[in-house]
């Protein structure tokens, strides 16, 4: 009598048995792998379906568009968190009309504007979180990110397209944006993170491949931002400046596609060689939420349509209020006399990454660590590897010597707080002490941003400008301006 077959493995599982080969049955030893095979086995048609066809816990169970419950959903949002930013709704139109019926009050619109971005910018995290519940697990993390970040695009590309002013230069808070928007999310959302998972817990865990492939993604784009300027600052006595300038520019420019490839292979290796680690992931760290599980009986989702408005109206408001922002830096820097430093490293970044600061927090606290994570370090990992890269790249279009080429102070903060995160992550492990000192760390930098002088700005043929060059007479007629105009 010949014996039963064996049980096959289930798709995407590897059966951990004893050495003679052979299999368990015990379902804790199975161990998720990458499913290439299985990947591979698809036709593109299927990956294609599978990859935008509505999941099950993204249905609304209804179609179309129902205003009153769609703002009834747009403003319960998704944590507690968000809701209490959605307070702030009152001031974008608040800001809009002082725009235009007080255009000379630049502090008021200034402080309006910004404010009125972190609702903006929360919309359009919350749509993204709408549409990426309607797609797979690792599918709607990375789109979730991407719509997270479009708040930084759209400054970025506000910015790159004003033209400087004697003590303004818009290339240059460009590049503090980058940086400070890399500090922002690696150790102040990562800190706030590390904070709210211990409220509950003495230590919150995380996935190694989670923490392993982002720590060496993040090594890997800080090396490759700093090669042009380790390039810029190590011949400045061998070079003429402008030709060193426009070599660091060049090389700048062949580093932002080799980043914008960097993170193409990452988006790849987690959507199709490797998403089954990633959605046995996920997947378990839902499972732990008991508020998303309440959520999904619940089910207050938005419609694909309503995914679409939500999307179109923060797109419209985010680009909107980011130029009335953008237009008042001027103000800030020249009469307020705050420095480039501290507008680029610690201003913009907080506003433009506030809507994943506050979902990443909230997942934290639900004991989500994995999401929390991915969220920080995608986030992180988008603006080093695709944003920055895409500004170098806009500008190189439109004649702007847009470059990787940062200060010192700059680029030496970031390359130290990449060593640091990368010591709290090796453990998989973190608690509320890592959290604190991250969040302090930030905080030193952003008193360091204060004090730090604007770099002197240069004119197109390299000589020192106007509004550098005679600091004294512009610094005293600031004053006298600023006096006038209090």
């Amino acid at each position: 009598m010949s014996s039963p077959p064996a049980p096959t493995a289930a798709p995407g599982l590897v059966e951990k048995g004893p050495a003679s080969g052979t299999s368990s049955a015990d379902p804790e030893q199975q161990l998720p792998i990458h499913g290439g095979d299985l990947q591979r086995t698809k036709t593109v048609s299927d990956r294609v379906r599978s990859s935008f066809r509505v999941q099950e816990k993204g249905e609304s169970g209804r179609r179309g568009i129902h205003p009153w419950t769609f703002l009834r959903i747009t403003f319960r949002s998704s944590s507690w968190a968000s809701r209490i930013v959605n307070v702030l709704w009152p001031l974008v139109p608040a800001a809009i009309a002082v725009r235009y019926a007080l255009p000379n009050h630049s502090l008021t619109i200034f402080i309006l504007s910004y404010l009125a971005m972190v609702p903006c910018a929360n919309l359009l995290g919350f749509a993204g979180q709408e549409l990426a519940r309607k797609v797979p697990h690792v599918m709607g993390v990375l789109t979730e990110t991407t719509l997270g970040s479009l708040t930084e695009i759209i400054l970025f590309m506000v910015l790159i397209t004003r033209e400087d002013t004697p003590n303004v230069n818009y290339v240059q808070v460009i590049q503090a944006a980058i940086l400070g928007s890399i500090l922002a999310t690696m150790l102040l959302c990562l800190g706030l993170c590390f904070i709210a998972g211990g409220f509950k817990r003495e230590d919150s865990s995380f996935s190694e491949a989670v923490s392993e492939v982002g720590s060496g993604l993040l090594l890997t784009a800080g090396f490759g931002l700093a090669i042009p300027t380790v390039f810029e600052h190590s011949l400045t006595s061998r070079l003429p400046e402008e030709e060193l300038i426009s070599k660091a520019i060049d090389i700048s420019r062949s580093t932002a596609i080799l980043l914008m490839i960097a993170y193409g292979i990452f988006v790849y290796f987690q959507t199709q060689t490797h998403h089954g680690i990633y959605d046995a992931i996920f997947i378990e760290d839902t499972e732990r939420d008991n508020d998303k599980r309440k959520d999904d009986k619940i089910k207050y989702r938005l419609t694909f349509t309503e995914v679409i408005l939500a999307l179109v109206v923060a797109i419209g408001l985010v680009a909107f209020i980011s130029t009335i922002l953008v237009t008042h830096i001027h103000f800030l820097v020249e009469e307020r006399h705050v420095s480039d430093a501290f507008v680029g490293l610690i201003l913009i970044p907080l506003v433009e990454k506030a809507a994943e600061h506050l979902t990443a927090i909230d997942e934290a606290y639900d004991d989500q660590m994995n999401f929390a994570l991915s969220h920080v370090l995608g986030a992180t990992l988008q603006t080093a590897l695709f944003n920055a890269p895409l500004v170098v790249i806009v500008g190189w279009c439109l004649g702007k010597p847009m470059g990787l080429n940062f200060e010192v102070f700059d680029l030496a903060v970031l390359l130290l707080a990449i060593i640091t995160v990368g010591n709290f992550l090796r453990d998989q492990k973190s608690n509320y002490l890592e959290g604190a000192l991250c969040v302090l760390v930030y905080i030193a930098i952003a008193v360091a941003a204060i004090y730090y002088p604007n770099p002197v700005h240069l004119t197109a043929n390299g000589t020192e400008s106007a509004g550098a060059a005679n600091g004294t007479a512009d610094a005293s007629a600031t004053a006298t301006a600023a006096a006038h105009h209090r």
